[in-house]
């Protein structure tokens, strides 16, 4: 893991790091994907971890006088999910962010996070190349602007050069006349890469269409655009004949590879079937159909970022110590930098409700609140809880009453082996705050994140929807 750990103050500090160390230095923000590259191999050399998310203002989501969306670099998937402002005039980002992993992830994991992977089966790409973005990327030495179609070279390889931080990712905001939307494919419906996607964004004269881009993500070693299917359906109604004609196009345009996730044939099948969907759903004005009118964001009534942005910057290394506040009480933490939140509750704290399943962000089984947020504690780095307020399945019932939701489980026996049972307590109990008369769907998004091997879902749903009648 890194040597040091700095929480930085200003985007200037930050600049000031990355010319100073260069290679040996990585920008952490929701450290979804930087945490794993590091732990497998993929990164090597990384000495130095610089964490922003103590930065003002990094996560904002504004429309500036030029009617373009702007998305500082610490604005998560669930930020673009709740906005407003990219709903209505970025609904393809919108609905791509909505279709990364579960909750917990898209609590922590930041749009720019996304892009700077460069996977091309990475969800936010696929739509914001649609949409024409662009990124500034800063250094000490100054600031440029690339477009996102000029942003990558290949498989998880980018332009940024090593002294860069990106702070801005912008996009014309949808006029009254754009429709569009996102599609994905995986192999299960949530907390899964993408075997395809598809974006689609087109711009109509009455009820002819006078520009058109499609993106197809997962189908090349980058994001690419479906020429031939856009140029096509230029000067043309969006018939169901057009239509057809355009998804044999956007196919034949795809590039796929055999892999694990899928052979080359379905996956070109797939983006017939996804472009002829998407296409269909603009036609019938059906597009925005099945994204959630209240999306279940397992903030409860958190405002993420506000309580991250107090603590004073902070360097970590050897000898430093972390302080934080784990179910109310203080603790303090030696020679803990190089941990993960998970390791630092369970080794340190002793607080082993917090179950290991799987160290990938796939289970749930580690969900904790962090400033008040739900998050999944195996992809957090320890040093990020300096200052924060930490919330552990231990300190959700009260001295003398069970919190409803445990009590809930215990009496639907929803409990089996018991493993997962403290992750789905967790965000269970966060949905309870966030809405506390869910409905099943809003349940059962809740818990994405949450993997019962048990395969006993029904009785954990009932469980959930008893404690909603419960008194707190």
């Amino acid at each position: 893991m890194w040597q040091k750990y700095i929480n930085a103050t200003n985007v200037e500090e930050v600049l000031k790091v990355l010319a100073e160390y260069g290679e040996k230095a990585r920008i952490v923000a929701g450290a979804t994907d930087l945490i794993l590259e590091i732990e497998r191999g993929i990164r090597k050399g990384i000495e130095v971890v610089i964490d922003i998310t103590r930065i003002p203002k990094l996560d904002q989501i504004v429309l500036d006088e030029a009617d373009w969306i702007h998305l500082g670099p610490m604005v998560t998937h669930n930020h673009c999910v709740s906005s407003k402002l990219v709903r209505e005039r970025g609904y393809l980002l919108a609905r791509a962010a909505w279709e990364v992993g579960a909750p917990q992830i898209r609590n922590r994991g930041t749009v720019a996070g996304n892009l700077i992977t460069a996977s091309p089966a990475n969800d936010t790409i696929t739509p914001l190349m649609a949409l024409g973005a662009q990124v500034t990327l800063r250094s000490a030495a100054g600031e440029r602007v690339v477009p996102l179609s000029e942003f990558y070279l290949g498989v998880r390889k980018n332009v940024m050069q090593t002294n860069e931080m990106l702070v801005d990712i912008a996009f014309p905001a949808m006029a009254e006349n754009q429709r569009g939307t996102f599609l994905k494919l995986g192999l299960r419906r949530s907390q899964a890469i993408s075997v395809v996607d598809v974006a689609v964004m087109l711009t109509f004269e009455e009820d002819t269409v006078s520009d058109a881009a499609i993106t197809l993500g997962a189908v090349a070693p980058t994001i690419i655009h479906a020429q031939s299917a856009e140029a096509y359906l230029k000067g043309k109604p969006l018939s169901g004949e057009t239509i057809e004609a355009a998804a044999r196009l956007t196919m034949n345009d795809s590039r796929p590879i055999d892999d694990i996730r899928g052979s080359a044939a379905y996956r070109r099948e797939m983006v017939r079937v996804l472009a002829a969907r998407g296409l269909g759903a603009i036609a019938r004005s059906e597009e925005q159909l099945e994204f959630p009118s209240d999306p279940v964001l397992l903030w409860g009534q958190s405002t993420p970022g506000d309580a991250a942005k107090n603590p004073a910057g902070s360097t970590f290394s050897r000898d430093e110590t972390i302080h934080t506040t784990i179910n109310g009480q203080v603790y303090t933490f030696a020679a803990s930098h190089t941990k993960t939140l998970l390791q630092l509750l369970r080794d340190e704290a002793g607080l082993i409700g917090t179950k290991e399943g799987c160290a990938e962000g796939e289970c749930g089984a580690c969900t904790v609140f962090l400033d008040g947020v739900a998050v999944m504690s195996c992809l957090v780095p320890a040093a990020r809880a300096h200052g924060a307020q930490v919330t552990t399945v231990e300190g959700l019932a009260q001295p003398e009453r069970l919190h409803p939701v445990q009590d809930a489980f215990v009496h639907e026996g929803a409990v089996q082996c018991g493993y997962c049972t403290p992750g789905f307590v967790m965000s269970a109990a966060k949905l309870l705050e966030e809405y506390p008369q869910p409905s099943r769907e809003q349940i059962q998004h809740a818990i994405t994140g949450n993997l019962c091997r048990c395969t006993g879902y029904y009785k954990i749903v009932t469980a959930i929807e008893a404690a909603s009648q419960m008194e707190v």
